[in-house]
């Protein structure tokens, strides 16, 4: 035990003997784990928002709007509006096989609701009771829409949280009433918060059956009769996406009259296409992580290197005097690898602290939509630090080692 404190002792002796050495050598070693956990941290953040973006319109979402079909196949010149329909929906439900759920969605922004507290604009939309099991609409209370609401045309009504919190301020919201457009309704549900921030309009949003919506606020305009806002449909499985997404526009080009294979005519949105692309981008930002963590980790490395090299060269006169002085090569080799180690380690937990505070104070503020905060990640840090003691210690052992060997006279000899 007091030879351990003996070689400790003699370790932080040396290191403050050469402060401004020791000093930039573990400003080098903290700044690169410190920049290597901030990249991967900020990496991270963006990978989990985009998938918390994605993840909050629900799982393997598909959209069809409607669009502008040419009357000549890829003369857009000649490109008349077509809208979606009820039918439309209908045949899809019936005639596409690899279709798993689909729900026609009826929005309009112009419907004013009242309560006995307060009023608010916001979307009202008509759905089917099947629409929360396509897009993600977590219950906070009471019940989502029933097949009963939609037969027996129910005034009944389910609002986003933005929606309780404006016409329900602290106040219970299932079992009340608010008035759209002089129409009664009863509100049955309340949908939790869904994504971060005020930039997400289904927190804005109230939901209606789908033929109380379509009776009673039916979109406006020339043509509008039993016309839809947009489709939402799920493939049978994920990777069935693009055979169902031609199903379904095979049937909107028949019903509407147009050439299925001119693609200008759709307007769609595929969520798993998109989290594709996503992926290939988070694949590329990996890559570019992991090629400046290499960067990072080998100047590190070389840093160390260099120090424990310069270092153990210049002790060698010391190591003949300690050996002269009955001091054991094992003893000797010991000093330098947890020199090494110490100045490693150090220096590395003060590069990951570094982060994590940085991180800590980015995660406060509110982050662009798309965006997480920041997140340290252990496997990155321990494999960080982990590299640079070890080539600390390798650097270091390897000429204590070669010292270590020599006659005491010859080492006392070494200039």
């Amino acid at each position: 035990m007091r030879t351990l404190l003996d070689i400790f002792a003699q370790i932080f002796r040396t290191l403050w003997a050469h402060k401004l050495r020791s000093f930039l050598t573990m400003f080098g070693i903290a700044w690169g784990v410190g920049s290597l956990l901030l990249l991967v941290g900020l990496g991270e953040g963006f990978r989990s928002g985009n998938k918390r973006e994605l993840a909050q319109y629900g799982k393997d979402i598909m959209f069809i709007y409607p669009g502008r079909a040419p009357a000549f196949q890829g003369n857009m010149n000649s490109a008349r509006t077509y809208l979606l329909t009820y039918q439309d929906y209908a045949d899809i439900r019936k005639e596409a096989p690899h279709v798993r759920n689909a729900s026609p969605v009826l929005i309009r922004t112009d419907v004013r609701a009242v309560s006995e507290f307060a009023s608010a604009n916001g979307e009202i939309a008509g759905v089917e009771p099947q629409f929360n099991e396509i897009r993600y609409l977590p219950l906070k209370q009471g019940r989502w829409l029933n097949d009963l609401d939609e037969s027996q045309r129910r005034n009944v009504i389910v609002l986003g949280d933005e929606l309780v919190k404006n016409l329900f301020p602290g106040r219970p919201a299932v079992g009340a009433t608010i008035i759209l457009n002089d129409i009664t309704f009863e509100v049955i549900g309340t949908v939790e918060r869904v994504g971060r921030g005020d930039d997400n309009s289904t927190n804005m949003r109230g939901y209606l059956p789908y033929r109380v919506m379509a009776t009673l606020f039916p979109l406006k305009g020339e043509n509008h009769e039993n016309s839809i806002s947009f489709i939402n449909y799920q493939p049978r499985v994920t990777d069935e996406h693009l055979l169902a997404q031609d199903e379904v526009r095979k049937i909107i080009a028949r019903n509407h009259g147009f050439d299925y294979h001119d693609k200008n005519a759709f307007e769609g949105w595929d969520t798993i296409q998109n989290s594709k692309a996503v992926g290939t981008i988070f694949d590329a930002m990996n890559m570019f992580l992991g090629a400046v963590g290499l960067v990072t980790l080998a100047l590190g490395a070389i840093g160390v290197i260099n120090i424990m090299l310069v270092t153990v060269s210049e002790r060698t006169r010391e190591i003949g005097l300690r050996m002269a002085l009955g001091a054991t090569r094992r003893s000797i080799l010991a000093q330098f690898f947890l020199e090494g180690v110490i100045l490693t380690l150090f220096s590395g937990l003060i590069g990951m602290g570094f982060a994590a505070a940085l991180m800590a104070i980015l995660g406060t503020q509110q982050g662009p939509g798309g965006f997480d905060p920041p997140k340290l990640v252990p496997v990155t840090a321990i494999l960080a630090i982990g590299s640079l003691a070890l080539a600390g210690v390798i650097a270091g052992l390897y000429p204590a080692r070669k010292a270590a060997m020599l006659q005491p006279v010859e080492a006392l000899r070494q200039e």
